[in-house]
């Protein structure tokens, strides 16, 4: 029998889809399903469980926080992602954003998922094996700017954090006609979009956002907002 608390959060979660597709920020039915089977309150703390269908972002310790889904919505969206791509996610954070692409990429996919605080590493990989997806994403701690060479080429470069610019390592990374999607900026940042075309990255601007900032060899020096 499913619980009266059960049965709040899995109405929340078909209202909150209903939601991001009225407001276009869900625009395809694989975007649709893959936010409404991953449950997005495996990836809060317990305390804020209640909260875990409202468009916000939440505190997850670390001084890092879980993107609105409405962001989330965006980001896949501009990916364009399907069945059997490699993905590299630059900071993990939860590991809900990770486990929404892995949806997408399926059984035949993968996802590197890269974070750069160990507490959040291991409470990710907890959430993830919870959600029966952590067979389909390989958590890394490490400097996420310097990318993870060691798969490489990856179809997908995603960066869930404000960076100075496209890291360089992350587009040698990429693969040939692959898609790069990166928060362009420190406190408010461009959404920026690049597909790699002859070895150089065309952008295109998505407009505005605001992320924690990418900390790194080729990101930020610390980690404050502003």
């Amino acid at each position: 029998m499913v619980s009266p608390d059960e049965l709040d959060i899995a109405e929340k979660r078909t209202a909150l889809i209903a939601s991001l597709r009225r407001r276009s920020y869900i625009t395809s039915d694989d975007v649709a399903d893959a936010m409404g089977s991953v449950p997005r309150e495996v990836f809060v703390p317990d305390e804020l469980r209640s909260q875990a269908y409202d468009d916000n972002p939440l505190p997850i310790g670390s001084g890092q926080t879980i993107s609105a889904p409405h962001m989330v919505a965006i980001m896949v969206e501009l990916l364009e992602l399907k069945e059997g791509l490699k993905v590299l996610e630059i900071g993990g954070g939860s590991g809900y954003h990770a486990a929404v692409v892995a949806s997408l990429v399926g059984k035949s996919g993968h996802v590197y998922s890269m974070e750069w605080h160990g507490p959040l590493v291991e409470r990710a990989r907890k959430s993830l094996m919870a959600t029966g997806l952590l067979d389909r994403v390989t958590l890394i701690k490490g400097d996420g700017s310097l990318g993870h060479p060691n798969e490489a080429p990856y179809d997908r470069i995603f960066i869930s954090c404000g960076a100075p610019d496209i890291p360089k390592p992350l587009v040698e990374q990429l693969a040939e006609g692959g898609i790069i999607l990166v928060p362009v900026g420190r406190g408010f940042q461009d959404l920026v979009r690049g597909v790699k075309t002859k070895g150089r990255i065309r952008t295109e601007d998505h407009g505005g956002c605001v992320f924690v900032p990418l900390v790194g060899e080729h990101g930020f020096k610390d980690g404050t907002l502003w």
